[in-house]
């Protein structure tokens, strides 16, 4: 028996020797350790000994198993350790390569207008208000002294929803007059917002497009103050030299009335012949304003006699196509990321 257990222990000791990987390491564990291993079939025959040499064949037999359990665990880590190394070495990260990162997106050019002509508005004391895009009739149109035989609805009554009695707003004025009818005077608001016209006649007009408008209501205003936040308006958003005109208009709003120009982007107002945005006159319409009709304000319950106002509106795709020389504002709409990544 003791010669048995010798020659195992040589066998199991030159085969932990040549093992070189786990699966190996694992066949000598089955083998020599195994339900039906030689060092297991040695711990069954023990039962067969005479008592006298029981105890010590059984010790021997014993410190086999242990020996080769022991050396068994520590060839398993020494290859573990030897895999991993390989396995690191093989699937190595160069933590000095550049990461890859996600494009980050930016503001629409349109938006970055909207907040730069919105802080100025806010510094000089104007409040934002808002409406729905579908409006009613009665606060588009009649609210504004614009009945149904008005000539001057003939550009902007389209868009209609069901009997006729709503519409998609064609301006943001009339969130001038829900704010007559919700709140007294003093009134210093601007309303922005998108609007819809029929109106694609040439490369100037979308159906869709982005609005602006302010009202002011207080005792004491004057032309003069409309005239002047005309000109604040100007200086800040095209700078000092930008050319603008007033000239003489009408609205059935506003009375007085007048349109506020601003040269061509396109030709920069040098009136180059065949310049297909201002049509060769060196000019595009830029922004109406005036002084808030009477009949305006009493239909929204405000006295005339008591106070005045005056109001103006614009178009943000016009000036946004002013700042950044765009001559096509559709541009604006077709979602082209290699158009909206110069911005």
């Amino acid at each position: 028996m003791y010669e048995q257990i010798t020659h195992i222990r040589q066998a199991a000791e030159n085969a932990l020797a040549q093992t070189s990987d786990l699966a190996s390491l694992e066949a000598l564990r089955i083998q020599y350790a195994g339900k039906k291993g030689e060092i297991t079939a040695l711990l069954k025959s023990l039962g067969q000994l005479a008592p006298e040499e029981r105890r010590s064949v059984g010790q021997a037999v014993n410190e086999l198993r242990d020996w080769f359990t022991q050396s068994l665990d520590e060839a398993k880590n020494a290859l573990s350790g030897s895999a991993l190394t390989e396995t690191l070495a093989k699937e190595s990260i160069d933590i000095t390569l550049p990461g890859k990162r996600r494009a980050l997106g930016h503001l629409h050019p349109i938006t970055t207008v909207y907040n730069r002509i919105e802080s100025l508005f806010i510094s000089l004391g104007f409040t934002i208000a808002e409406g729905p895009h579908v409006e009613t009739v009665y606060h588009n149109f009649d609210a504004l002294n614009t009945p149904h035989n008005h000539s001057s609805r003939d550009e902007q009554d389209t868009f209609y929803f069901g009997d006729g009695g709503f519409l998609l707003r064609p301006h943001t004025s009339p969130v001038q007059v829900r704010t007559m009818q919700s709140q007294p005077p003093p009134i210093r608001i601007i309303a922005p917002g998108k609007t819809f016209r029929r109106d694609e006649i040439d490369a100037t007009h979308t159906p869709a497009f982005h609005q602006m408008e302010g009202l002011v209501v207080d005792k004491g205003i004057t032309m003069g103050d409309l005239i002047g936040i005309m000109d604040i308006f100007a200086r800040h958003i095209f700078g000092a030299d930008a050319k603008i005109r007033l000239r003489p208009s009408f609205f059935p709003f506003t009375e007085p009335s007048a349109e506020v120009d601003v040269s061509c982007y396109a030709c920069t107002g040098k009136n180059i012949d065949g310049c297909r945005v201002c049509k060769d006159t060196g000019w595009l319409e830029l922004l109406g304003c005036g002084m808030v009709h009477p009949k305006v304000l009493q239909m929204s319950g405000i006295d005339p006699a008591v106070y005045s106002g005056y109001a103006f509106g614009f178009g943000v795709d016009r000036i946004t196509s002013t700042l950044y020389g765009i001559t096509d504002p559709r541009l604006y709409f077709e979602n082209d990321v290699q158009f909206l990544s110069q911005f």
